[in-house]
């Protein structure tokens, strides 16, 4: 069982840059995929990026180019690097392993 807690968000401009942070508890967490979802308000849930255990990445839509995900097995931590972001990025951005969500950290991005 993994426990998930995000960290990291918060009020930024837009162009402005974020690193939103999921320190994990639990055992086997270099065993895990991992990944950031996020929710827009009226949206559904939708991936952002993920982390395999062996560090291969995959960015979806608009998170290309701009987001980086990375992983310190050492620290039992993956990490959601953002940047020039737009408003249409706000939202809670969530931490996953295997079926274990985090509670969610809320982004958004306004002038």
């Amino acid at each position: 069982q993994l426990q998930l807690v995000e960290s990291g968000g918060g009020l930024v401009q837009p162009g402005g840059s974020l690193t939103l942070s999921c320190r994990a508890s639990g055992p086997y967490f270099a065993r895990y995929a991992m990944a950031w979802f996020r929710q827009a308000p009226g949206k559904q849930r939708e991936l952002v990026a993920s982390i395999t255990e062996t560090g291969r990445t995959n960015y979806v839509g608009s998170a290309k180019g701009r987001f980086t995900i990375s992983r310190e097995n050492a620290n039992n931590t993956v990490t959601l690097q953002m940047s020039n972001l737009k408003p249409d990025d706000t939202a809670v951005y969530y931490c996953r392993g295997a079926i274990y969500w985090g509670q969610g950290t809320q982004v958004t991005v306004s002038s």
